[in-house]
């Protein structure tokens, strides 16, 4: 082929690259724009990217390396959040800025209320009650694996200057979650040949467990107890859940699965007792490694423990040709019934109790009413529902009974907060300057 021509195809490829990319870039700012006028913008108490317009070129690498999709955008020429309750934190857009005007932090920079104070050793105000991992403040599991393994070497070191208990019915260390944080604090308790008890309210894996498929949960080398350096850069939530399950075998690791943390507490000869529903386990330290999501609400009502009643959802690309309800009129609700309702087949009822919805961020508010008028979701206000049967639920609406033909059930009530526990332990909670903290954690 003639050499001028390949340079000329050449050109013609990287020019339709650029004219994409531009495209791409356009979209997202016209998405920005129309999210700060609604009011979507908003950050949450989750990790997010802060961004230094001062600093900022607009060369929109941010914008493109985000596998999350549409949580950054241009506006006016700087990157700007879009959509911050999509984002997990995981720092892609920090690496790819050329001139370093993206950082990852937690909260709003500056002081933030309702953590608990730490030490630099995450140990709480009351000695012996460590805190790790999304609890603590920071969400990223390499953060969360870190404190973990770091919180048990500080266990391991006072226990060994104390001596041993007296009493062999008591453990070294208690950890409750199995999420990154608390699988990284249990393997490192086995290293160290501690006696431990390790519990879970659900699953190996935590809230981990509850990503959507496939979503990327860990872009940077961390250190596994009894594992080693584990470098591979990029990883799905399947891969890394195989990962656990597999030192979970060969390293013999007992978790509690299921077991449903109600209680710790400090007794008098300064030991703790941890209490489940269905025991309860005393120990000399205690490593608290929740997610600050709790512990979802239940209805009350007959029926919601069957097995095709869900309380999160993980992907609604796995539900079609299914007829479905979902409770509740807050974002997550909504979020979860336009995704349902997206999918082939599905026909989706809304129930919420109230009259209308009033604390919808702007693009929800928008996308349901559009929803709505095109006669995608059926949304039933003033409703509460009654009974849950395999394939129906009952719902009362002002004083009379409707049944809604539902395959499956989605219940968002909300959650008993994680920070219940903190409470009745007696840890200190106040104000902490999380910016200072994300900065020193990423050195």
């Amino acid at each position: 082929m003639d050499s001028t021509l390949v340079y000329a195809l050449f050109i013609a490829l990287v020019l339709i690259s650029v004219v994409r990319q531009y495209r791409k870039m356009k979209r997202g700012e016209r998405r920005a724009l129309a999210a700060a006028e609604s009011g979507a913008t908003d950050v949450g108490p989750g990790q997010h990217p802060h961004i230094d317009v001062s600093r900022c070129i607009g060369c929109g690498a941010c914008v493109t390396v985000c596998p999350e999709g549409e949580v950054l955008g241009l506006v006016g020429g700087k990157a700007a959040i879009i959509n911050a309750a999509k984002c997990i934190g995981h720092g892609l857009c920090a690496d790819a800025c050329p001139v370093g005007a993206i950082e990852i932090v937690t909260a709003p920079p500056g002081i933030t209320a309702g953590l608990p104070r730490l030490t630099a050793e995450y140990e709480t105000s009351v000695p012996m009650l460590f805190v790790v991992g999304e609890l603590g403040g920071l969400a990223l599991i390499k953060n969360a694996v870190n404190q973990g393994r770091d919180a048990v070497d500080v266990i391991f070191e006072r226990l060994r200057r104390a001596g041993p208990t007296r009493d062999p019915a008591v453990r070294d260390v208690c950890v409750v979650g199995a999420g990154p944080g608390g699988i990284s604090a249990s393997l490192r308790a086995v290293e160290r040949k501690l006696t431990y008890a390790t519990f879970e309210q659900e699953e190996l894996g935590g809230t981990v467990a509850k990503y959507p498929r496939q979503k990327l949960v860990l872009t940077s080398p961390v250190e596994f107890p009894m594992y080693g350096s584990f470098k591979k850069l990029a990883i799905s939530k399947e891969e890394l859940l195989r990962f656990w399950e597999k030192l979970h075998r060969e390293t013999g690791l007992t978790v509690y699965a299921g077991e449903r943390v109600e209680a710790v507490t400090r007794d008098a000869d300064g030991h703790f007792t941890v209490r489940t529903a269905k025991r309860s386990c005393r120990s000399r330290s205690v490593v608290l490694a929740l997610g600050r999501r709790g512990t979802p609400r239940k209805l009350g009502i007959p029926g919601e423990n069957l097995p095709h009643v869900m309380y999160s959802l993980l992907d609604a690309e796995a539900y079609r040709e299914a007829r479905i309800l979902v409770v509740g009129g807050g974002d997550s609700a909504v979020e979860a019934a336009l995704g349902l309702a997206y999918q082939p087949g599905n026909r989706v009822t809304l129930s919420y109790r109230k009259e209308a919805f009033s604390r919808l961020k702007g693009r929800n508010d928008q996308r349901i009413t559009k929803a709505m008028r095109a006669g995608q979701i059926d949304v039933v206000f003033n409703s509460t529902p009654r009974r849950i049967e395999q394939t129906r639920v009952v719902l009362e609406v002002q004083g009379t009974s409707r049944e809604v033909p539902a395959e499956y059930v989605w219940v968002f009530a909300g959650s008993i907060a994680a920070t219940e526990i903190l409470e009745q332990a007696g840890v200190d909670i106040g104000t902490r300057d999380l910016t200072a903290e994300a900065r020193a954690a990423a050195r």
